[in-house]
Order: C-alpha cells, then structure tokens, then sequence
C-alpha cells in the first residue's frame, strides 16, 4: 500500500494522537498492510486527511523513526524501512540448519516492539551508561534485579552473593579459574555442554566423565571418582540436560550434594534451562548454597543477543569470582546488562519467556508427530537427543543431511568418552513451524530409507 491510499484510523480516546499514528504504522507494518519500502503520504497530505495539525503528524513520523520503523530521504518522502531478513539459516531449498540451540522465535509484533522500545528507553540513564566502565560483577542496581530474578529458583539469596557475567561462557570460565589450575581434574556428565569442554581445554583440565541414565547424571559414578581421584570441581547440568533433556530428580540431587559435601567437592551448576521448567525440581544451588555456584543463563530463557548470566556464588566467594572475571572479560557489557535488567523490572522478561515456552510446546508438538519414537524430548525443551540406530550410523547421517541443507549435531560435540550413535537437533532455529516441518520431514523420510539408497556420491 502507498502514500495514496493509507491512512491510519486512530482517536484521541486512544491516548496522544502521534503516539496513535506510530503505533497504526508499527501494526500496519507487522500485518503486512504496509509493505516494507512503501511511501507513507506527506505529512502535510496526512495531517490534512486526518483534520489533525501538521506538528501532531511530524511528531508521528519522528516517533515512529525512532522505533526503526521509518525513514525519510531527502527530496523523495517518508518511506517504511526496509527489514532485514531474520538470519533463520534457510537454504535455498526451504531447509534450516538446526545446529544451532536457539529459543524460537515467536510471532507477537507488540511484544517484539515492547522488547526494543524497553532498550530505547535506556536513553533515560544518561551518557554515564555509554561512557563510562562498571565494576566487573556488574554494578549493584543490576545485581539486585539480578538478584529477585534468580530469587524464584534460589530462595534465600543476596546481592553480595549475585554477579553479572558475560553469558554462561564466562560464568564457567571465572569460577573454574577461581577453583582450579593446570592439570587439575573435574568431573562432568559424559555427555556435557561443548562450551564446558572448551574452557576445561583452555585452563588445561582434565575432565572425568561420570555415567548417566534416564535420571540424568548418576551420584554413584560421581562418589566412585571422588574415591580414586581428587576432583577439584563437578559440573553438571541437572535440569533440561544438554543434549539429553534429561532432568534430574529431587532424590537424586539430594543424594549429590551430600556426596560433594562429604568428599569437599565445589559444584558448578549450569541452570541455562530452569526458567523454562514451572515445576522443575529444586535446583542444586537452592539445597547447597554453600557449595554451589549456580549459573543461571538468559540466552535461552530470554533471548541469546543479551550475552547475559547471573551467577549465585557461596559466600566469601564473590570477590574472587569477580576478579576472575576481571582478568579475562574486564566488565559486562552496561548495555545489555541494563537492557536485560529493564526487562525483568518492568515484567516483559515473563512475557518473553512465556511466549518462548509456548513456541516450544508447538514445536515439540509437530516433533513427535513427524519423527520416531527413539528420541528423547521433554517440556519446555527446544532441543531434542535422537538416538541413530541401524542401519544409519550418526557420521552417515549427519553428512547426508547436511548435503541436502538440514543442520543437525552428532553426539560426538558432547561426548567426553566414547560418543553413542545419537545427533541433537535444535527445534529452535527454523523462522517458523512450517520450516520446522519441512526440516523434520526430510529427516523422517531419509530414516526410512538406506543409507545406500540415499547416497548421492557418483
């Protein structure tokens, strides 16, 4: 639609008539009615159809360039701003790279404007947020948001006990330099977070894999190390395990910490997914303060472009941990921990993360009703752990997806021992559910097949 024939229908009932006008542009905008690159009328013809004053349109207009959602060009008009396309990873053939472990993108326009004019509005902290540096921990205000956040897993917790970090990434990096050094061991499930065995590779650790079952992480393998060996730390992801989804329960948590207790090993406890669980099982850091850092992420609860994780650590610890991270990461970035903070305080972080868990429960949906049965899923979780079987084998599998566009992740990204014949696949990643399913059926139709059959090698 172009400049001759749009025209906006607000009243004064709904509020400032230009904030009216920006928000008609920002919903015409999401519905399609305006398409992007079109020509909105001049603000003389608008302000003249509408019988409304030329300032009330000119301040529309420079609201609504605020929001992104406009721009003018000098001598040709006023012009819906080209958007870019979301990078969804699509091939040419309609097929997405799952590789990658992303929350969904949910589909809510006023939702997604909520999320950027919260960071618009940071403009009200001033120029000390833009020019100056924050101590590394992040600074107190945040810390306290941070701190009513983790609050509902974590009862009982403090500020002087809470930091701000760069991401899950650098929470692990800053309490295993705070707990180890070079050559020291620590333990982990034998299927762990790839970005564990980065850092342990970095800081030169050795990793013992521990045993698993349908229960997650089993406390038996974890005392039969701790009786030869001396680790210096366990890490562990209890609920929503990735790549497994396996969530550990109460009884099974208890009996570990009375373990690390009992032998004075540190936990580190990655809690990326605990948000997205109502009912989730108490997490370590609640039963065992005192010897838990607990590592809560919002990359997958909320959104993974704010590189932001709140870290509960035992007291008497936080100084240490906050030098850890100023020696490798200075300090968080003020941006995105202030954005993550007006989120949480103004309640638009539960409405993201609800709207993510609602995403995830349709995908979770079209998964189970396109693919076998031997796969592991579990609710609120966007990834899922499919066990290959015969006569596919996950290196055959993984290739052949990946020559016909479908990114998939074989077991061995995980494995600290020998990998089992499995791939994670990330519901997440696809723009939409038809993509999703597009992804899924050409991976179905390819297990019913033989991998001979399916070969294209000439």
């Amino acid at each position: 639609m172009g400049a001759k024939s749009w025209r906006p229908k607000v009243s004064s009932q709904d509020g400032p008539i230009y904030l009216a006008i920006a928000d008609v542009i920002a919903a015409d905008i999401a519905s399609g009615e305006l398409a992007s690159g079109a020509r909105l009328p001049t603000q003389r013809r608008l302000a003249e159809d509408l019988g409304i004053d030329f300032t009330t349109v000119s301040r529309a207009y420079a609201e609504a360039q605020a929001r992104g959602l406009i721009e003018g060009r000098v001598g040709q008009g006023t012009f819906v701003k080209a958007r870019r396309m979301a990078a969804s990873r699509v091939q040419p053939s309609g097929l997405v790279d799952m590789s990658m472990n992303l929350p969904p993108r949910f589909h809510n326009s006023s939702l997604t404007h909520s999320m950027w004019d919260a960071v618009r509005d940071l403009e009200d902290q001033g120029l000390d947020l833009l020019m100056r540096y924050q101590e590394p921990g992040g600074i107190i205000d945040d810390r306290m948001i941070a701190t009513s956040w983790l609050s509902r897993r974590l009862r009982n917790v403090t500020p002087d006990r809470v930091l701000v970090t760069a991401g899950a990434q650098g929470a692990i990096h800053a309490v295993l330099s705070v707990l180890t050094e070079p050559g020291d061991l620590v333990c982990a499930e034998h299927l762990t977070y790839p970005g564990f065995r980065s850092v342990a590779s970095h800081l030169r650790l050795k990793i013992a894999p521990l045993e698993m079952d349908e229960y997650g992480l089993r406390p038996e393998a974890f005392e039969l190390v701790c009786q030869k060996m001396t680790p210096k730390a366990l890490y562990c992801m209890p609920t929503l395990h990735n790549p497994t989804t396996r969530t550990m329960p109460l009884d099974r948590r208890r009996k570990l910490i009375e373990l690390a207790r009992a032998y004075d090993v540190p936990v580190i406890e990655d809690d990326a997914y605990g948000a997205l669980v109502p009912k989730a099982p108490a997490p370590l850091g609640a039963l065992a303060p005192d010897i838990v850092y607990h590592v809560a992420s919002l990359s997958k609860c909320l959104s993974p472009a704010l590189r932001i994780a709140y870290v509960a650590v035992p007291d008497g610890r936080t100084l240490r941990v906050a030098n850890a991270i100023r020696a490798s990461a200075s300090i968080v970035s003020p941006l995105t921990s202030a954005t993550a903070s007006r989120w949480i305080e103004t309640g638009l972080a539960d409405r993201v993360r609800d709207e993510i868990m609602r995403e995830t429960a349709a995908r979770l949906q079209v998964f189970n009703a396109t693919l076998p049965s031997n796969a592991d899923t579990s609710p609120g979780c966007f990834h899922v752990w499919l066990r290959v079987s015969e006569p596919w084998t996950r290196g055959e599998l993984v290739s052949r997806l990946r020559s016909i566009g479908v990114g998939v992740v074989a077991s061995d990204a995980f494995a600290v021992t020998e990998a089992p014949e499995a791939i994670r696949i990330g519901l997440g990643a696809p723009a939409t559910v038809e993509e999703l399913k597009r992804s899924l059926s050409v991976l179905s139709d390819l297990l019913s097949q033989q991998p001979a059959v399916s070969t294209i090698v000439v």
